[in-house]
């Protein structure tokens, strides 16, 4: 692991270290105006300039479009001696760094969400996609745009960045989605097709209290007290539009009756009329892959299934040119990996991660390259190690898969296990959980929390675990693993979580990924999947459901969420089995108290295969 060539050396000091080229230009003007649409709806939209910019200059633009507010207008008195940024000091200088460096910025309150009239009756609908069009033709038409346009954005924004490369605007050059879920049902809602209620809960109401124009409790105290709602656009000064655009609001979907309607990802859902396929980017592979711009999908290995969507982007796009996974929290102020004992500061810092989007636009919308003349590239952090590394491929260079196998005694071990009737029963815990600050839980950045998994030595408890032997050698784990399992239920239906787990000498367990897989979903397909994903395929289709017969063993297939980690010599590789997560996911089933049968002989060998490198890449910084 050591950088034996003057290449890997130089790569080592430019991740996070971009610094652009010399500009002109000092400060930001703001102003904002409603953008006609094709209906009648008008959207809000903040156009952020370069301070002292000429008339006849032109420049690229940024395109940003949310669902959380564009801009926030302070109470009186507190408006006049505070900014705005108050509830999130972090990105107070964003604006400002990217305007100074030359761009323009356009902020979007959705159709329906904000100050933009309208109704939004599902995430990313067919109407906001329309919009984004007809957004970036008011874009180009301005005096200020040289007609190249760049999209980004996390979480929500992050997919209808993604989504502007599938409007095929020509105008439309480089997009960069951050900390998404560009397949919402696998990577956050419904992760293993079980579905993750505390979010959907929680967000669902969020979003509700932003539509009616009140502060959500996230906010806390600060928002409270000094934040009086979203702001008006600057000619609504008697505020008739705004009225006009929270009453329409009322009319809005709700993400938590939505989701809690849906089994399966193709079901169409009542009320709206369309299913979790599609809401999913993959609807629009070819429109991607055919619209001219480039991407670059930046996630964490630690924040849902945002790192598991950048690998699927880098495998399956020819235009997806650049990737970026870290271990932060949901929007990268912190750094999340669990070898870090207390929150430590993300590595880069934020405006480090600005620099690298710098990068980005400006090799694509001022440099003038493309993804032809592009050679892949995706870095990623290491756990562990604690460092970047670079690969043009995945997996990367290096990377063999080792099957370890559960074994008597709650061991794991290299070797297959004799023949014979080896098996555990596990009654299942439904009080195990990961606790309040798990991948799942994406709403802990507005609350400047992050995610945290203590010392998992009394969860593991109340799971059903098998450890191996301390290791002989350093080895790095970096991809997906997968695990088999065969079981048998007293059960119909089940939830399956499997946790990845470093035990160190001194006992501690450290949380390391995980995976799950609804038990009726289990069927293995054989149809190709519209993303590349080197795992067992899924559907969570309703012609692919099965029920568990009750006593009859079936086999368990399926992917744990991507990871790259260093395990040291001396420490001990754990796998913890459950049958719930409580306080995130929904119990399956509903009651009772199913007892499962887990068997580890010869001719069901139940095990996990974890993807083993000596040497994963180059290391970046």
């Amino acid at each position: 692991m050591e950088n034996t060539s003057t290449k890997n050396k130089q790569l080592s000091v430019l991740f996070g270290n971009y610094r652009g080229q010399p500009t002109q230009f000092a400060g930001i003007v703001t102003k904002s105006v409603y953008i006609p649409m094709r209906d009648g709806v008008e959207l809000a939209a903040d156009v952020v300039l370069p301070k002292n910019l000429t008339s006849g200059q032109k420049l690229p633009t940024l395109l940003s479009q949310t669902r959380y507010w564009r801009a926030m207008e302070l109470r009186k008195p507190f408006s006049w001696f505070l900014r705005a940024e108050i509830l999130n000091p972090d990105f107070k200088d964003f604006m400002p760094f990217f305007a100074n460096q030359g761009y323009a910025q356009v902020i979007v309150d959705v159709r329906g969400t904000g100050a933009s009239t309208g109704t939004w009756e599902s995430p990313w609908d067919n109407n906001s996609f329309k919009d984004a069009y007809e957004v970036v033709d008011w874009i180009i038409s301005q005096p200020w745009s040289n007609e190249a346009v760049g999209a980004h954005g996390i979480s929500y924004l992050g997919t209808t960045a993604e989504l502007l490369a599938a409007c095929t605007h020509p105008a439309v050059k480089a997009v960069l989605p951050m900390f998404n879920h560009p397949d919402a049902y696998t990577q956050i809602a419904f992760p293993g097709g079980i579905f993750n209620h505390r979010f959907v809960e929680t967000w669902g109401r969020f979003d509700l209290d932003l539509d009616n124009n009140q502060i959500p409790q996230e906010f806390g105290w600060l928002g409270k007290l000094f934040v009086e709602g979203v702001k008006p656009v600057d000619d609504d000064h008697d505020r008739q539009k705004l009225t006009l655009a929270v009453t329409e609001h009322a009319q809005n979907g709700d993400s938590l009756s939505l989701a809690q309607a849906l089994t399966y990802r193709d079901e169409i859902h009542p009320d709206v009329g369309v299913s979790a396929d599609d809401l999913a980017v993959h609807k629009y592979h070819a429109e991607i892959e055919n619209s001219g711009a480039v991407t670059c999908g930046w996630g964490s290995w630690m924040d849902a299934g945002t790192a598991d969507a950048v690998l699927q982007r880098f495998l399956t796009y020819r235009n997806n040119v650049r990737g970026v996974i870290g271990a932060w929290e949901h929007g990268g102020r912190f750094n999340a990996s669990p070898y870090n004992s207390t929150p430590h500061p993300p590595k880069p810092d934020l405006h480090g991660q600005w620099q690298e989007m710098l990068r980005f636009f400006d090799d694509y919308l001022k440099h003038g390259e493309t993804a032809a003349g592009s050679v892949k590239q995706l870095y990623y952090y290491t756990m562990g190690a604690e460092e970047w590394r670079i690969t043009h491929q995945w997996p990367p260079e290096g990377v063999t898969y080792e099957r370890w196998y559960l074994a008597g005694g709650n061991s794991l071990v290299p070797n297959t296990p004799p023949a014979g009737s080896g098996e555990d029963k596990y009654s299942i815990e439904f009080e195990a959980s990961t606790g309040a600050l798990n991948r799942w839980w994406e709403m802990g950045g507005i609350e400047n929390k992050t995610i945290s998994y203590p010392d998992r030595i009394t969860a593991d408890k109340k799971l059903l675990t098998y450890t191996s032997s301390p290791l002989q050698e350093d080895i790095e784990i970096t991809g997906h693993p997968i695990v088999t399992l065969y079981i048998t239920s007293t059960a119909s239906d089940g939830a399956f979580h499997v946790y990845l787990e470093d035990v160190d000498p001194q006992g501690n367990v450290i949380y390391i990924t995980e995976g799950q897989l609804r038990a009726l979903h289990r069927k293995v397909s054989k149809q190709e999947a519209l993303v590349v994903n080197p795992v067992p395929y899924h559907t969570y289709c309703q012609a692919d459901a099965e029920e568990l017969i009750p006593g009859q063993i079936s086999e368990l297939a399926f992917g744990l969420l991507p990871t790259s980690v260093l395990v040291r010599k001396g420490h001990r590789i754990r796998i913890a089995i459950a049958g719930h997560d409580a306080g995130t996911f929904t119990r399956i089933p509903t009651e009772g108290q199913p007892v499962i049968t887990v068997a580890h002989n010869k001719a069901h060998a139940s095990s996990i295969n974890l993807p083993v490198s000596r040497m994963t890449g180059e290391k970046s910084g």
